[in-house]
């Protein structure tokens, strides 16, 4: 088997969806979230050969904004 030298959290490129982060791996499967292209998850062997470090800064989270629901005036 391959091995896997992408922890959780490893700043990652890949050829066809760019620049992401590994979210979890093991020797089976993959979990990376990529930054233009949302959570993919690939066969760890398969995915190995596209994938390589990157020394990026991973990017800060964005939250999201939400109103405050008001309650209904007392009638």
């Amino acid at each position: 088997m391959a091995s896997n030298t992408y922890s959780q959290g490893a700043q990652v490129e890949h050829q066809k969806f760019g620049l992401g982060t590994v979210m979890s791996s093991s020797d089976e499967r993959m979990v990376i979230k990529f930054d233009d292209h949302g959570e993919k998850k690939f066969v760890t062997q398969m995915v190995m050969g596209s994938l390589k470090k990157s020394d990026r800064q991973p990017p800060a989270e964005k939250k999201g904004s939400r109103k405050k629901k008001t309650a209904p005036a007392a009638v």
